[in-house]
């Protein structure tokens, strides 16, 4: 089991890691916000991946293999990552040191932007499908085997998304002009639209 939990650890870190429009955003969030800002939506994004293993487990994959779904669920994220590519170059700029409301709002709504943002990423529904396909329907024991799959894909979504958020945090001391934070966002709103041509493809 240990050399198994190895090779279910490795698969979901490097699903978590590899670069996606929730790890653009998070370079995002670290680099304006404080550091309990990019927390709260790396952990939304967990939470979120967390949910679509367990869902694609349970048998949602077998609607999501539906063409029509399928295509739906596309454009639905196609749509709202294109929406947040437009939020993003439009963010204000000069303010990369203001601190931002943590609170009950400003902290719910990044944890939820975290949660959409994953919970509509046709790249995580695909890569929870082929993990669920690899390690948990193979065995006897499906379903504690997939419990744990979903512990190790929560932990494994936290480190992989969490080192893009601190990529983020290490631009900080590069953007302390207006026009470096206005090319960021254009840029990274540029890697989302790019994103989105690419699952489109």
């Amino acid at each position: 089991m240990n050399s198994g939990l190895v090779a279910m650890a490795t698969f979901a870190l490097v699903g978590a890691v590899t670069p996606g429009p929730v790890n653009v955003l998070a370079i995002g969030h670290g680099a304006r916000r404080p550091w309990s800002v990019p927390v709260l939506f790396v952990f939304g994004a967990s939470v979120s991946y967390t949910l679509v293993v367990w869902a694609m487990g349970s048998g949602a994959g077998l609607l999501l293999r539906q063409p029509l779904l399928v295509q739906l669920s596309q454009w639905a994220g196609a749509a709202y990552l294109l929406y947040l590519a437009w939020r993003i170059a439009r963010a204000p700029v000069g303010a990369a040191d203001v601190p931002v409301n943590t609170g009950q709002t400003g902290g719910w709504t990044v944890f939820v932007q975290g949660f959409l943002t994953q919970a509509l990423n046709p790249k995580a529904w695909l890569v929870a499908l082929s993990g669920v396909a690899l390690f948990a329907l193979p065995r006897p024991d499906v379903q504690r085997t997939l419990w744990l799959f979903c512990a190790v894909s929560f932990v494994a979504c936290m480190l992989g998304v969490g080192v893009w958020a601190v990529l983020g945090m290490s631009l900080n001391h590069w953007l302390n002009t207006p026009v470096r934070q206005r090319r960021l966002h254009q840029a990274l709103a540029a890697l989302l639209c790019l994103t989105v041509a690419g699952m489109l493809a």
